[in-house]
């Protein structure tokens, strides 16, 4: 069973994703909030496995909340819930420690089937959503030139990984792509973490894009 947390100063889009979510056999909505500092708090008396958060809630500051719930051990996947499309706030979120974001339009299967992605520890991001990132990554010329010198320690084949990855692909469509099998795929995954000196696949994909591997 997923254990969802919602997060949302407007009760009706947590009822809204409440209903959504309930249709589906293996998803528990165990709680909601209703302001950053409750959704922290609620993170540590629920233990849920997937936090679905709109940053944009009065009180405290939706990125430090996302930092503070980062550092927990075993914190939960961190989705950000957003009306404003990709922008600079979101991009921010995620380097602080969220792991994807979704529109708050998602069509329901969609947002039934992209939380499970989360529970799995993939992330949350359409190829349409990372294709929009590339124009709106403006970290400082030495972000993007530091990006640029771990790239270029890659292998060929990683940097084909990495690159999918920056295209929010999952494991699986990297090995259709690349004709491998998924279990390689994960051992090339878990390399890069490591090579790229990233906590988590999207601080990859972000990396991707501040280097300029884009998906042809």
């Amino acid at each position: 069973m997923i254990r969802v947390l919602l997060a949302d100063d407007e009760r009706l889009v947590c009822a809204h994703l409440r209903t959504i979510l309930g249709v589906a056999a293996d998803i528990e909505v165990v709680g909601e909030a209703y302001d950053n500092a409750d959704a922290v708090e609620a993170v540590i008396r629920l233990r849920p496995d997937v936090l679905l958060i709109d940053l944009r809630m009065p009180g405290v500051d939706g990125l430090a909340a996302i930092e503070r719930i980062a550092g927990f051990d075993d914190p939960p996947r961190m989705i950000v819930l957003t009306t404003f499309d990709v922008d600079s706030y979101v991009l921010r979120a995620l380097r602080a420690g969220a792991s994807g974001f979704l529109l708050k339009s998602t069509p329901p299967d969609d947002l039934i089937g992209l939380v499970r992605v989360a529970a799995a520890g993939h992330t949350v991001l359409s190829p349409v959503a990372a294709r929009r990132l590339v124009g709106i990554v403006d970290g400082p010329a030495q972000a993007r030139q530091r990006a640029r010198g771990l790239v270029a320690a890659l292998t060929e084949r990683e940097r084909e990984v990495l690159t999918l990855l920056g295209a929010g692909r999952s494991n699986q469509q990297i090995a259709r792509r690349l004709h491998l099998s998924e279990a390689t795929v994960k051992g090339y995954v878990s390399r890069l973490l490591v090579k790229l000196e990233c906590a988590n696949r999207t601080q990859a994909g972000l990396l991707a894009h501040e280097a300029g591997l884009t998906e042809s």
